[in-house]
Formats: structure tokens, sequence, C-alpha cells
């Protein structure tokens, strides 16, 4: 498994770098409802690439489930698209070096809000991407995208290519 720093720092770069190119745009119109096109539409760009990579990286490990292939791609869709660069920065040091990071980073402006939204980032997109009209299946890997059952193999394969990208 690629270093922490090394995946925290490529994904920084994808975050100021990242687009979708327009066979992607093109490869998505095919396959998702127009509900769905337009809560993909409402993601910050650096999510819409993230979950892109996600689906690639699924189906690159041979997975074509349609449920796991929409959690992929939307299961960041909760963040919104206030939560920025350092907010994102800031969780990832909280997780990685612990709540005396987070508490710093609380008293710090408008990081509150986007603490919240993140920590709750799962559950909000669950409920966003059930009203888009994607199955209840698909909530349930969203919702469990970080501690998903070890026997369940869609939502141990969602974890794994999160992790990866």
């Amino acid at each position: 498994m690629i270093g922490w720093w090394a995946g925290k720092t490529r994904q920084f770069w994808r975050h100021l770098t990242g687009r979708l190119s327009a066979a992607e745009q093109t490869e998505l119109i095919g396959w998702l409802t127009p509900a769905q096109l337009e809560l993909f539409g409402s993601m910050h760009r650096a999510d819409q690439r993230h979950g892109l990579d996600v689906v690639h990286t699924l189906r690159r490990g041979g997975h074509s489930e349609r449920d796991l292939l929409l959690a992929g791609l939307l299961h960041d869709c909760g963040k919104g698209t206030d939560v920025g660069l350092w907010h994102r920065v800031g969780w990832s040091l909280t997780e990685r070096y612990g709540r005396r990071v987070g508490d710093v980073l609380l008293r710090l402006p408008g990081f509150a809000a986007a603490v919240a939204t993140i920590a709750d980032h799962p559950r909000r997109s669950a409920q966003l991407a059930l009203a888009a009209g994607c199955s209840p299946r698909t909530a349930q890997l969203i919702l469990h995208q970080a501690e998903g059952p070890a026997e369940d193999e869609l939502g141990r394969a969602l974890r794994l290519a999160d992790q990866a990208n």
C-alpha cells in the first residue's frame, strides 16, 4: 500500500488539477439517470474526479455491479461544495495524528462547519443517493463506506478503491 504522506500528496495534487474529460462526461450521460447526473454535477470537481477514479479502480478489479459503481461515483456527494482543500487537509491530519490536531483546527474560522460536514458526509451522501433514485443497496454501501463489514465483498471493494484513490 502506498505510504500515507505519498497518498495524501497525490490527493492534494488531484484536488488542484483534477478534471473530467469529454469522454468521461459522455460516458456518465450513458449510464446515469438524469437525477443521478444532476447529483454528480452538484459535487465539487475534486470529488467528481475522485468518484470517477474509484469507479475506474473498481472496474479494473473486475467489478461491474451497478450498485457498487454508483456508490463509488457518489460516495462523497454529501460533502457539498463548501468543504475546501484546507478543510480536507485538516481532516486528514486529524485522522492521522489525533484529536489534538482537530481541536486546534476547530478554532479556525470556517473549520467547525466543514469538519461537521465531512464527519456527516456518509449519511448525507446515502440520503442524496436515495433521493436521486439509487437503490437501497447503493445507499448502504455509501453509508458504511469507511467501516463496512469485512465479510461484505462489495463494501470491502468500495473501501479499498476509495483508499487507493
